[in-house]
């Protein structure tokens, strides 16, 4: 059992704030923490093609050159792909974005392929612009939305900024376009054996700008693992029970902690 590579609940509890921060270029995509997914990634691009990719008239410029940049990071496609992205998309277990500025000069999705989402779907968000991707995060209009639209404007081909979202889980289930069947399990769950019962689910995003399009890049790496494994001592243990705990209720809500509340407290317990 790995230690997991993230543990962002060591930096306090969520909020709505972005929390962008700048990395080096060649942290963008490597080294990749979940190349051991990338068979069963490739299995969901396949078989989930309707689901997980999507491209708006336009975007293939963009699409070609967000390509050639992962490819120059990770090598060759594998397999035979019907679109650049997706080819890219098969080579990093990263799910890869594409907005774009429109005559209004909003930031649109306008292409993805988008294998593990975080509850939900590409059909739902492909073409929306910000206002509508954000639309369902308390408190995200207009404020927090206002503040995106402003870094996307101000980032730089080159910089790279990062930032990490995290929940926990019942199971390992990466592609979960639905929180709905977690929150069935959950209820069903024994409180003993929490602590085996829950995962940590981390995403790590980041963003950048494409040089000549213009394009802003958006990535989603999703690592999964046995909350266990992240609450390896008693400092681990408290840093997660005071993040759990400080979370605004609201968002709380908005994430569907108040269904795994029982089995957290029960795991945390256990600890004790």
């Amino acid at each position: 059992m790995r230690r997991p590579p993230y543990l962002p609940f060591l930096n306090g509890p969520l909020t709505l704030a972005p929390g962008l921060k700048p990395i080096a270029p060649e942290a963008w995509l490597a080294p990749d923490t979940e190349a051991h997914v990338l068979a069963e990634k490739r299995a969901v691009m396949r078989e989930h093609r309707g689901e997980v990719y999507g491209a708006c008239e336009g975007s293939e410029m963009a699409a070609l050159e967000l390509a050639s940049a992962v490819h120059a990071v990770a090598g060759s496609s594998q397999g035979v792909w019907t679109s650049a992205l997706e080819a890219a998309a098969s080579v990093v277990s990263d799910d890869l974005c594409v907005l774009m500025k429109d005559a209004q000069g909003l930031w649109r999705l306008e292409a993805a392929s988008l294998c593990a989402p975080t509850f939900w779907r590409l059909s739902d968000k492909l073409g929306e612009p910000l206002g509508g991707l954000h639309g369902p995060v308390p408190g995200a209009n207009p404020g927090m939305v206002g503040r995106i639209h402003r870094m996307f404007d101000a980032v730089q081909p080159g910089q790279v900024l990062e930032r990490f979202n995290w929940t926990v889980q019942p199971g390992a289930a990466r592609y979960t376009p639905d929180q709905t069947p977690f929150k069935k399990m959950a209820a069903g769950l024994p409180l003993a054996g929490s602590l085996d019962a829950l995962w940590l689910r981390v995403e790590r995003q980041t963003i950048s700008k494409l040089p000549v399009s213009g394009a802003v890049v958006f990535t989603i790496r999703v690592a999964i693992d046995p909350l266990k494994a992240a609450l390896v001592d008693a400092a681990h243990t408290a840093a997660f029970r005071s993040a759990w705990d400080g979370i605004d209720p609201v968002l709380a809500g908005y994430k569907g902690w108040p269904h795994y509340q029982r089995l957290v407290r029960a795991a945390l317990a256990s600890l004790d």
